[in-house]
């Protein structure tokens, strides 16, 4: 298949979720044999920030203006299989009318952000990346988020074929690797700073870390703000490039994940840093939502923490039951959670949608 995307960022993946998503799923996609060309609006903050300059297995148009770019895009979408736009692409709009105004292309909307689509829709009225007529006339909605995500997108947006898309990983980039003492912890933490995950940091990583003083933590990410409550034995890596991550979970004995309030509440909406943490071969402890057990079994191959005192107790495991959860959720993850199998459920859904 000839596929065409309109998105947010593959080129930067300073804070947002978005790059490692589309760079795993495209390098599988043109692994796969299929052609692939991802449109991204060149901007001041990514540009500052951009940490993939080539691609060896897909195609990258950078743009200043939509209007500068329409006739390239034009041309593509019209001789393309495949035309998705996704949320947060700054032209989703002109780029929504450019691929439903063309027939012969199957036009997707593929939206990694629902909770916060149908959180913003319910607050404002509208969303700046959701055509004004909705979501109605696409032959495929994607959601990044399952559950009942998916019937809201239905009523609330009037998606006519709606299915999930979840997150997934590129074992050839996410492998265990030697450590590295910048990231050495007993508990590590990767994730971009955002308010409303704010208060679960706060129970599930440095309320630990005040009570453990003898133990080491480690926290990486973008947008932190200065007076962010730090401790003595937390250390802090401002960003990490995907390249990056191996050496971080590898250098973990324990990473965390927690999840945004609004991803949370929706439930089904695993983050690709459990899948990346997974395939290095870390073992997990994630706050709990609707569905993870969906992705993984608490127990056997990852923990769960809803207090402080349950990442106390994961801690203090032993090497054994530590070696047991990491090998078995990095097992599963290889198993079913690869970008190959996102890639290969992506094109089984188009063809039924098509």
């Amino acid at each position: 298949m000839r596929f065409v995307i309109f998105g947010l960022t593959v080129t930067s993946s300073w804070g947002n979720g978005h790059a490692t998503i589309w760079r795993a799923l495209c390098r599988a996609l043109g692994q796969n044999g299929h052609s692939v060309i991802f449109f991204e609006k060149d901007v001041p903050y990514y540009r500052a920030h951009r940490d993939l300059h080539l691609a060896h297995d897909y195609k990258i148009q950078l743009y200043s203006n939509w209007r500068e770019v329409e006739p390239s895009a034009r041309r593509e979408v019209t001789e393309s299989d495949c035309s998705i736009v996704t949320s947060y692409c700054p032209d989703a709009h002109p780029a929504s009318n450019l691929v439903l105004g063309i027939p012969t292309t199957c036009s997707v909307f593929y939206d990694l952000d629902t909770p916060v689509t149908l959180s913003t829709l319910e607050q404002s009225g509208s969303v700046d990346y959701i055509p004004p007529y909705g979501l109605a006339p696409f032959d495929l909605v994607l959601s990044y988020t399952g559950g009942r995500a998916l019937a809201e997108l239905s009523s609330r947006l009037g998606a006519k074929r709606v299915a999930p898309l979840y997150g997934s990983v590129d074992p050839a980039t996410h492998k265990r690797t030697q450590t590295d003492s910048r990231f050495s912890a007993d508990l590590s933490y990767l994730g971009t700073y955002a308010p409303d995950r704010q208060h679960r940091l706060e129970e599930l990583f440095l309320k630990p870390a005040k009570l453990l003083p003898e133990k080491r933590f480690c926290l990486g990410g973008a947008l932190y703000p200065a007076d962010f409550p730090w401790t003595d034995n937390t250390s802090f890596v401002r960003h990490l490039p995907p390249p990056e991550h191996p050496a971080f979970y590898s250098s973990s004995r324990l990473t965390l994940n927690v999840t945004r309030t609004a991803m949370a509440e929706m439930g089904f909406c695993p983050s690709g840093r459990l899948f990346e943490a997974a395939a290095c071969g870390t073992p997990i402890i994630s706050d709990w939502w609707d569905g993870l057990d969906a992705f993984f079994e608490p127990g056997r191959e990852l923990l769960i923490a809803r207090t402080s005192e349950d990442v106390i107790q994961a801690i203090d495991s032993g090497e054994e039951e530590l070696e047991k959860l990491s090998r078995a959720s990095q097992l599963r993850t290889l198993a079913e959670h690869t970008a190959t199998n996102r890639a290969t459920e992506l094109v089984r859904l188009i063809e039924e949608a098509a």
